[in-house]
């Protein structure tokens, strides 16, 4: 009788996640061992933004890394998974702003020392639950180092780099154009602007000539701009305008005078080939205003209002002036038409405003000098290596076509720019420490910048500012560079490319090897989630649901690098019920395994084909799984994982090991027990970096050495454990069975029904292949006789089936229908015409034998001898039933 055991009936994952993270927890497991004589291995995690709770995007980001690491830990390298939050700069402060809003309040009424102890407030609040969360999710990593983007050691590491750049000429102040966010009232990068296809209208209007020899016309889509006209521009070439290059036209409205210019950037083939240049609303007429030192007159203000400059307009918002103007323009008769126009416009990421391109006065990085040692590092071999390598290319383009990068933002919350103004003589003192007096004349009037650099300057410098940089730590030198890096391909610009020029810049080397980019997840429509849409899922929900293993597991392997992930609840439910697969298993061999302890587990003994086929097939998953993890496939190790725990474990070999586990023969049992033990130990560490929570619970209660599975070794392939031959065997074995369980299906023959079985091999090879295993397959198929000959015949009706190497025969008279097995047959044949002339197909192709590698090549030749030999026995047992 299977004895009881301590583990429940039904696995429960609120009983057992919160006790053994709490467990690891006690006794310290999330940290590096620092054994110097151990390899060391880190991940620094990619900061979440303090700006709300984690998502499904950040539960498979996290997963990912804790995958990794906790394969690392068990292969014995020294593993450092260093945590961390970001401040994300605009995006908090937006939030923030919102919920004032609500309260009826804004910044500007608090001031700027309150409201940044409102952000601090915020700050602490989502770190809270962003801790639990991490928790919840099963994460392994070293809370002691856990930084924030604006604690004291990362903000020296901001200072040292603003400063540093700014000496060496590489930070500057100028008046640009610049993405302008007139809610957020800031400047935003390149990268913060999202792109939305809009129906809006082309303005085509006449300005007159100031000779009064007719006029010229230009067409638009923003006509409130044309108050801060100060040129139009055709192209040199252009035959229809050679005569009013260097004329004067007058600015309607307006009633100044502006020049017509000649500028190649014009297009001749586009709307008239004339452009009304407004140098400070449009970076295209920036340029172009650099180039011909055209007046640059700003019309709105901070907040998207027309200005002083905009005369009887100012006061309107941008859109009413633009309406309002139109009226102008059509009642005066310069309007010549407007007509519907679909174009691309910029909105914030962040407060959803239409983007206003602007003249400010703003800090830069020069981004050229920085950017060339980037490229130069992707060409040659110590590059970041891109998983997969389709974005290496992206990466690098972008970095080859790089603006400069505006980094200052006018937010408070944020790392404020190191830069002093002196208000007598107009100097700008950039200093580590915050100076008493202007460097130039000694004056105490001095005033620090108000504005905040860009959330990315400081994310920036993460894999090494983490380590404790700029001074030289033990942890810098120990785990910088960074093995992976684990992200969306959603920032590769923002973040990868700048961590990788900083890092390179200020300390000689690539911040990580390998950098694994992963979709984005969405829903199970392919729609990507967001709480706007409403298809958001809590992954708090999921775990409370499901559990974490189920959640960890179902998104881990769920998708391939790069590629985007569906969530689908079924496959979540396919998830727990592989976990409960795996409990119930596990029991089984608890309750069989009688009192057995970590020394009584031998694999020395007589191993039976059974289990010398786990063993090998073990082995063969220790090596696959390993290999394609150490590649980074980790929907194929999932699949590879289920196959061979579900298919293999669970559903043939307990079944096979019932046979001596129940039986007389007590050295059989003893070794059957050892190989349960045995191959579910290893089972289980292969799932611990996916599972943490099942597998730690199981092993626990499995006879085991050590304190913990998170520390156990991970498994390595055995070569003693190798038996080709018993693979052999037991695929024949399990095609046997399949095939009679099929038939006893077709004709609704239940399994506890005892039915004639007839084998007849074709050759002697498979003859003693059944005869040795035909214990196990009286055991699987029930038969009230079982023969195996190879000379057999039989007269009667029978279904039939054919394996490698054999015909199956089950006289069932009285419970089938003839003809019906006729037409069964005739399919099975259709079905075996198609793959032989398939395969015969691809052999004939000369192109394939030449170029597809030898082992491809045979197993087709393999098939195709497989083929003929099923097909000639088809048609045999139809020739023999029609006659």
């Amino acid at each position: 009788m299977p004895k009881e055991i301590q583990m429940s009936t039904k696995y429960d994952p609120k009983a057992v996640e919160s006790k053994r993270y709490q467990f690891w927890m006690d006794h310290d497991l999330f940290r590096p061992s620092e054994d110097q004589n151990s390899e060391p291995y880190s991940i620094v995690m990619p900061p979440p933004n303090v700006t709300g709770m984690l998502h499904m995007g950040h539960a498979l980001d996290f997963t990912l890394q804790d995958v990794l690491i906790r394969m690392k830990r068990m292969q014995g390298y020294d593993t450092l998974w260093l945590p961390g939050m970001d401040h994300a700069g605009i995006a908090t402060q937006a939030k923030l702003e919102e919920k004032l809003r609500e309260e009826g309040v804004n910044r500007h009424d608090l001031g700027r020392e309150k409201f940044l102890e409102k952000a601090w407030e915020w700050k602490e609040h989502f770190a809270s639950i962003i801790h639990e969360q991490w928790k919840k999710m099963g994460f392994s990593i070293d809370y002691s180092r856990e930084r924030f983007t604006m604690d004291e050691g990362l903000s020296k590491a901001v200072r040292k780099v603003f400063v540093d750049l700014y000496n060496k000429g590489l930070i500057y102040r100028g008046k640009y154009i610049i993405n302008w966010d007139p809610v957020a009232r800031t400047a935003i990068s390149d990268i913060e602007v999202i792109y939305k296809e809009v129906k809006g209208a082309l303005y085509h209007m006449r300005y007159p000539l100031k000779d009064g020899s007719g006029y010229i016309q230009v067409a638009t889509t923003r006509p409130e701009t044309m108050l801060g006209d100060t040129a139009v521009a055709v192209h040199p070439e252009d035959e229809r305008y050679q005569g009013m290059i260097g004329k004067t036209v007058i600015l309607p409205i307006v009633e100044r005078e502006i020049p017509i210019i000649a500028d190649e950037y014009v297009d001749k083939e586009f709307g008239t080939g004339a452009v009304k240049i407004t140098p400070a609303h449009d970076p295209n007429d920036f340029e172009i205003g650099l180039r011909h030192d055209l007046p640059q007159i700003i019309v709105m203000d901070e907040t998207g209002k027309m200005n002083e400059n905009a005369g009887k307009y100012q006061g309107l918002d941008r859109f009413e002036a633009r309406q309002q103007i139109v009226k102008d323009l059509q009642e005066a008769g310069i309007m010549v038409n407007i007509e519907e126009h679909v174009h691309s416009v910029g909105h914030s990421e962040r407060s959803g405003a239409v983007v206003e391109p602007y003249l400010s006065t703003q800090w830069f990085v020069k981004m050229k000098p920085l950017a060339e040692k980037a490229i130069e590092l992707q060409k040659s071999e110590d590059k970041v290596r891109f998983v997969p390598d389709r974005f290496e290319k992206l990466y690098v383009d972008w970095i080859k076509n790089i603006r400069d990068w505006c980094i200052s933002r006018q937010l408070w919350w944020g790392h404020r720019i190191p830069a002093w103004h002196c208000a007598d003589c107009g100097e700008i003192t950039v200093s580590m420490e915050d100076p008493a007096s202007c460097s130039k004349c000694g004056s105490t009037n001095i005033m620090q910048d108000e504005d905040v650099l860009d959330t990315w300057f400081s994310s920036g410098l993460w894999p090494f500012s983490t380590m404790g940089w700029p001074e030289q730590t033990p942890d810098l030198k120990r785990y910088y560079p960074n093995n992976v890096l684990i992200t969306g391909h959603d920032i590769i610009y923002p973040w990868v490319a700048r961590m990788i020029f900083t890092a390179i810049e200020f300390t000689g080397t690539k911040p990580f090897q390998d950098v694994i980019i992963h979709g984005l997840v969405r829903d199970s429509e392919g729609v990507k989630m967001s709480k706007s849409l409403g298809n958001g899922v809590d992954p708090l929900e999921v775990i409370d649901q499901y559990g974490a293993d189920a959640m960890r597991f179902m998104i881990s392997t769920g998708t391939t690098p790069g590629q985007d992930l569906r969530f689908r609840w079924e496959r979540l439910e396919s998830a727990r019920n592989f976990i409960n697969k795996i409990w119930n298993a596990s029991r089984f061999v608890l309750m069989n395994i009688d009192d057995f302890g970590i020394d009584d587990i031998a694999l020395s003994g007589s191993l039976n084909t059974a289990d010398q086929w786990i063993l090998t097939r073990l082995q063969e998953t220790i090596n696959y799984v390993t290999h394609q993890l150490e590649e980074y496939h980790f929907n194929e190790v999932g699949r590879a994982l289920y196959e061979f725990v579900w298919d293999e474990f669970c559903d043939w070999y307990i079944e096979f090991a019932k046979l001596s586990l129940y039986g007389e023969d007590e050295e059989a049992k003893k070794t059957t027990r050892s190989v349960l033990c045995y191959v579910l130990d290893q089972i289980l560490r292969l799932l611990h970096p996916f599972m943490p929570f099942v597998t730690e619970e199981i092993w626990q209660n499995l006879p085991h050495k050590g304190i913990s599975i998170m520390v156990s070794k991970w498994p390595e392939p055995e070569n003693r454990f190798r038996f080709p031959e018993a693979v052999e065997q037991m695929k024949l074995y399990m095609e046997v069975i399949r095939s009679v369980r099929n038939i006893r299906a077709e004709v609704n023959v239940p399994v506890n029904k005892k039915v004639d079985i007839y084998i007849r091999p074709d050759n002697e090879k498979t003859l003693h292949y059944l005869r040795l295993g035909e214990k196990w397959i009286r055991q699987q198929c029930n038969p009230e006789s079982l023969t195996i000959d190879s000379d057999l015949s039989i007269s009667e009706k029978a279904m039939s089936a054919v394996v490698t190497g054999a015909e199956i025969l089950l006289p069932l008279a009285g419970l089938i229908d003839i003809n019906q097995e006729i037409e069964r047959l005739k399919k099975e044949l259709k079905t075996l015409n198609a793959e032989v002339e398939r395969v015969q197909k691809k052999l004939s192709n000369q192109g394939f034998i030449s170029k597809a590698p030898t082992h491809v090549v045979e197993e087709e030749r393999r098939k195709e001898k497989d083929y003929l030999e099923k097909r000639e026995k088809v048609k045999a047992r139809l020739a023999e039933l029609q006659s």
